[in-house]
C-alpha cells in the first residue's frame, strides 16, 4: 500500500525502552543495558555513616616496580551503616598523569589513552586529598594491583584502610561464574565501556549496592565488616619433607626463597582451626613455633610487611 510503513521504519520508530520490555518477558532473550553512572543516592543514614573511596587505576603495565600511573579515579560516597547502602551524593574525581614514559602498544589498544592523551598532565593532588579526609575505607577491584602503584604516587593511601572487591567476597559462593568486574555488572544485565578508570569504578559500585544472593546484604556492607577483621599469613616452619602433598591438598603454597609453606586465613577463627590441624596432622602433637603475619586492612594488598608473629603449637 502506498505510504504504508514497512515493519523496519516501524520499529525504528518506537521507544527503545519498550522494545527492550518485550524483549525481556521473552525466555529466548537475555538484555543487557548500559550502565548509567549514579550520582545521587536517596535517603538518610538511620544510624552512622562509614565514608568511603571506590578506586581504579590506569598504568604503563603490571609492574609497580616500573610501571606509572597514567589515570586514577575516585568516587567518594557515605554508606548508611544499618542497611550498607550509599546515601547522598557520590563525589567523582578523574585525572591524568603523564607517566614520563611510553605507552605500550598493547596497553595503548585495551584503555584507548594514547601519548598526546596524557602529556603535560598531572594528578590533581589538592582535590585527591579533599576527597580522602576522613575516609574509613578505600575499595578497588584487585587491590594488591592498585594500592602499590597509589601509595607510590600520593603517600596518603598509606595511612587508609583497604578492601578488595576481588578477593575478599567470595563471587563463587555467591553464585556468579567469574570475579571480573565485567561479567559482574553482566550479570545485573549491565554493560559499559571498561577500562578507563572513571567508568569502572562507577560498574564498581553499581555491583557493589546490589544485595549479595549469600547472605543478601550488599557487597559494600560485606567489604566494611571484612576490613574490620585482621587475616593471616601461615608459615608451617620446619614441616616434614612427608607432609608435603598433604599440605599442598589443604591449599599451602611453596615458597622457594623462603623454603617453606604457607597458607593464606581470612581471620583468627580459622587461624586457631588451622593451627590446631597442623599440630594434629603435620607435626604430630610435637611442640614447634610457627610464623604468622598480621594483616589488617591498613597493611593489607600494600607491597610491604605486616606484623610478623611467632607462635608455639
Amino acid at each position: 500500500m502506498v505510504g504504508a510503513s514497512s515493519p523496519t521504519t516501524t520499529l525504528a520508530q518506537q521507544d527503545p525502552e519498550a522494545l527492550a520490555t518485550v524483549l525481556e518477558a521473552h525466555p529466548d532473550y537475555r538484555l543487557l543495558r548500559r550502565l548509567k553512572p549514579r550520582l545521587h543516592w536517596d535517603g538518610a543514614a538511620s544510624q552512622g555513616l562509614v565514608r568511603v573511596v571506590i578506586l581504579d587505576t590506569e598504568t604503563t603495565g603490571l609492574d609497580h616496580g616500573k610501571d606509572k600511573i597514567m589515570e586514577l579515579a575516585l568516587l567518594r560516597l557515605d554508606l548508611d551503616s544499618a542497611t550498607g547502602l550509599p546515601v547522598g551524593d557520590v563525589q567523582v574525581y578523574d585525572g591524568l598523569q603523564d607517566p614520563g614514559m611510553p605507552i605500550p602498544a598493547d596497553v595503548v589498544a585495551i584503555t584507548g589513552l594514547t601519548q598526546a592523551d596524557v602529556a603535560g598532565q598531572t594528578l590533581d593532588e589538592a582535590r585527591i586529598a579533599e576527597l580522602l579526609a576522613d575516609v574509613d575505607l578505600v575499595i578497588a577491584h584487585n587491590a594488591g594491583f592498585d594500592r602499590p602503584f597509589v601509595e607510590a604516587r600520593i603517600p596518603r593511601f598509606r595511612e587508609l584502610a583497604w578492601a578488595c572487591s576481588f578477593a575478599d567476597i567470595d563471587w563463587k559462593a555467591q553464585w556468579r561464574s567469574s570475579a571480573k568486574l565485567e561479567n559482574l555488572a553482566q550479570a545485573l544485565g549491565l554493560f559499559y565501556d571498561a577500562h578507563r578508570a572513571e567508568m569502572d569504578c562507577h560498574a564498581l559500585l553499581a555491583v557493589l549496592a546490589q544485595p549479595l544472593p549469600v547472605p543478601g546484604h550488599s557487597g559494600l556492607a560485606h567489604l566494611v565488616e571484612a576490613s574490620a577483621h585482621a587475616s593471616y599469613r601461615l608459615q608451617a616452619n620446619h614441616a616434614p619433607f612427608d607432609a608435603k602433598d598433604l599440605l599442598k591438598a589443604r591449599g599451602y603454597r611453596w615458597n622457594a626463597e623462603q623454603k617453606v609453606w604457607h597458607t593464606f586465613l581470612k581471620d583468627g577463627g580459622t587461624l586457631q582451626t588451622e593451627c590446631e590441624w597442623l599440630k594434629e596432622h603435620v607435626y604430630h602433637q610435637r611442640s614447634v613455633v610457627v610464623q604468622l603475619e598480621k594483616l589488617d586492612a591498613h597493611v593489607k594488598y600494600a607491597s610491604r610487611q605486616g606484623e610478623l608473629i611467632h607462635r608455639q603449637l
